[in-house]
């Protein structure tokens, strides 16, 4: 007997149902990957601090049976995060003091930034905003007015960067309305944005957001994040095919982790994996130390060790810049 067709889900909700369906349990994670007695140091507290989310093709990626995996390490709440560490903040990267108005932070000349949401496919452990004040401070409240506002009334502002949460976990409607509205103030010259969902939920690049990435006035960079070579599969590939035909640039930004990415070998194949699915390197950044995040850091010292290596395998624009972000810096720090 042949199976029953699974039912039909438009194209344009397929994304949302996806997320829809993202595991939320540690346990539930734990046993699909085989993983139920690895004595894993699963904290409940954490957890109820900063929920588990992480879409089930995502977990597809993660390797059966291994309680090291560099894609679950970046998404399971363990008791690390709750030992409290000297020189970790809530506010690690200084957002709350460069407020410009409701959900628009300016640190950079010429940028303005917009937290469009505080909505999120996945949620990755090391966020340097999983403690920002979302529910008080996004740019879409009444309409975006006062952030459309802001930027309209300085002319020194030429770029727009969308960001976080993440822009693109917005209906594409949404989008419309805010590039729409932005599209009305002539100083502008570029758009950017900051998003994990091609990489994690690759569904979403759908055609409404194509149809909306080609008819937007401005030269488009959607700046990706991926930390290892695993995050990348076929589904991703075609995403990534499909934002370059639509006619943005794509660049990734990595977090330098341990456990995940802090080897020479692990940083090289993700620049060449990305490289593959047309992504070229933009930064690898030393870990905004937010609280909760300790366990993940990489000392300054290999650090530095990792990219002089990577320099020396790599082609010279395979190799991202080491960079740290600094609260007050008038742009991000090199190392």
């Amino acid at each position: 007997m042949q199976p029953a067709p699974l039912p039909h889900t438009p194209v344009a909700q397929r994304w949302q149902q996806l997320w829809r369906e993202a595991v939320r349990d540690p346990r539930e994670l734990l046993a699909m990957l085989g993983l139920e007695d690895a004595g894993l140091a699963i904290s409940d507290e954490a957890a109820a601090q900063f929920p588990l989310r992480v879409p089930r093709g995502f977990v597809a990626r993660m390797r059966h049976g291994d309680p090291d995996d560099p894609l679950l390490r970046q998404v399971l709440p363990l008791d690390a995060e709750m030992q409290p560490m000297p020189g970790f903040s809530l506010d690690a990267v200084g957002d709350g003091a460069a407020k410009a108005g409701h959900g628009v932070i300016r640190k950079y000349r010429g940028r303005a930034l917009l937290v469009t949401t505080g909505s999120c496919a996945i949620h990755c452990r090391y966020c340097f905003r999983r403690h920002f004040p979302y529910a008080e401070e996004t740019a879409a409240a009444a309409g975006w007015r006062e952030a459309v506002a802001l930027i309209a009334q300085d002319r020194d502002i030429d770029e727009v960067i969308l960001s976080g949460g993440d822009p693109w976990s917005l209906a594409t409607p949404k989008l419309a309305e805010l590039t729409d509205a932005l599209a009305r103030i002539p100083h502008l010259k570029r758009l950017r944005v900051h998003t994990r969902l091609p990489v994690v939920l690759p569904e979403r690049v759908d055609e409404a957001l194509l149809g909306w990435l080609r008819a937007l006035p401005w030269p488009v960079t959607v700046v990706l994040h991926a930390n290892h070579a695993n995050e990348f599969d076929p589904a991703v590939d075609a995403a990534l095919a499909q934002l370059r035909g639509a006619g943005a640039t794509l660049l990734n930004q990595a977090v330098l982790l341990r456990g995940v990415n802090d080897s020479v070998d692990a940083l090289a194949e993700l620049s060449e994996r990305g490289l593959a699915a047309g992504v070229l390197p933009y930064y690898l950044h030393q870990l905004d130390r937010v609280q909760g995040s300790a366990h993940f850091e990489v000392s300054d010292e290999t650090a530095l060790r990792l990219h002089r290596e990577l320099a020396a395998r790599l082609s010279g624009y395979l190799v991202p810049r080491l960079v740290r972000e600094v609260a007050g810096d008038p742009g991000k720090r090199p190392l």
